[in-house]
């Protein structure tokens, strides 16, 4: 072959790979083929360079073509990728851009997902939502404290380890009190012996606030003392809830005695009886007449303690009953007592309350004595009454 042959065949074969070199990188930019752009901002786009690779589904399908630093504080960084006209097929109007490293030191580059069936398409130029990157150098500074926070739990077992360590051997010699009491018998029984006196004082101080209370209980019936204990009209909170019903019978009244508590008693806070001949007339009717069921129903004005005035009120309707039993000669098992507490209403006293003895005809059945029984009705002058519930009284 001449010179001028090989010469030529040279420069031929020179062109030929320089063409396909252009080809190759030409292709590989994207310069060959029908694209489309998108953009998406980030906030940091953690060493992203252009020209990067740009994959959609991980399959290469794009290039980044440029970065752009944002005009003023506060915008974010905008990055144009360049994109083969085939993914327009799938990357619709919620797809989502990130920027991920391939490895863990390798290069950036950006990632798009998906979109749903049901989206629109992207349209050339628009911008795509975008996620955050993950910064390596973040994840090391948070990786980095954890590792101190683990080091000082660490190290803070080691000294608590020791001080158990210290207090055992301690223990274990004798010092301290849980020592002592661990190793020296004699310290533990004198601690035994000392429990055991307690214990014995504790019940000694029982058995006294036992012996005193039956001492007030007979001073109450001592002749010279139980004045003092009626001072009030009544001696025991127990015998309130001896004839207590739970609400008014139903059914209408055959007759309503209606008093105010200022007729029948001393004071306002007062359940001891003065001017008794008013009941005289509510005593002969339940003589003179047959009776299903009688009820000394009593209430209180809305001054004063709630709590107090429901058992002031338990209290009167007792005193009531009492008297008339103890004067007027009628079966005794047939009258009952309703304490109703406070009480609102047309026939009431604001202040004292009212007072009723409402008198059922034979036949009416009585309410039992239940915590869940509430009143249901009262007679056409009778306050609207409440819950029964029984109060303990403290003794004077």
């Amino acid at each position: 072959m001449s010179r001028v042959a090989r010469l030529g065949a040279f420069i031929v074969g020179t062109l030929a790979i320089l063409a396909a070199g252009v080809f190759v990188i030409g292709s590989k930019e994207y310069l060959f083929r029908s694209t489309y752009q998108l953009q998406a901002q980030f906030d940091n786009v953690a060493g992203l360079a252009e020209g990067a690779d740009v994959q959609v589904g991980g399959v290469h399908s794009g290039i980044v073509r440029s970065i752009e630093l944002p005009h003023k504080p506060g915008e974010q960084v905008t990055v144009v990728m360049d994109l083969n006209r085939s993914t327009h097929e799938i990357i619709k109007q919620d797809s989502v851009a990130s920027i991920e490293t391939e490895g863990v030191l390798g290069n950036q580059f950006v990632a798009i997902s998906f979109g749903s069936a049901g989206q629109a398409d992207v349209k050339d130029g628009e911008i795509i939502e975008s996620a955050a990157p993950l910064v390596l150098s973040d994840l090391f500074k948070k990786t980095s404290g954890i590792l101190d926070s683990s080091q000082k739990a660490i190290n803070n077992a080691t000294m608590a380890t020791a001080h158990l360590s210290s207090v055992s051997a301690k223990i274990d010699s004798g010092q301290g009190t849980v020592g002592a009491l661990v190793n020296d018998k004699q310290v533990y029984a004198n601690l035994e012996q000392t429990t055991a006196t307690l214990q014995t004082t504790m019940l000694q101080a029982q058995t006294g606030v036992t012996d005193f209370q039956e001492n007030m209980e007979a001073l109450k019936h001592n002749f010279f003392l139980s004045g003092y204990f009626k001072k009030r009209g009544y001696e025991d909170s127990g015998d309130l809830a001896a004839n207590r019903i739970s609400g008014l019978p139903p059914g209408t009244p055959l007759k309503v005695f209606t008093y105010t508590p200022k007729e029948l008693f001393d004071g306002r806070d007062s359940a001891k009886m003065k001017n008794q001949k008013s009941l005289k007339a509510a005593g002969d009717f339940l003589t003179q007449n047959p009776v299903g069921v009688a009820v000394v129903a009593v209430s209180a004005g809305m001054d004063g303690d709630a709590q107090k005035d429901l058992v002031l009120t338990e209290a009167r309707a007792m005193v009531i009953r009492e008297y008339l039993v103890e004067n007027f000669g009628f079966d005794d098992s047939q009258l009952k007592t309703l304490g109703m507490g406070k009480q609102t209403g047309a026939n009431l006293d604001a202040d004292w309350g009212s007072i009723q003895i409402l008198i059922f005809p034979v036949g009416t059945e009585v309410p039992t004595d239940k915590p869940e029984a509430v009143v249901t009705r009262s007679a056409a002058d009778a306050a609207p009454p409440v819950q029964a519930t029984a109060v303990v009284i403290q003794k004077q």
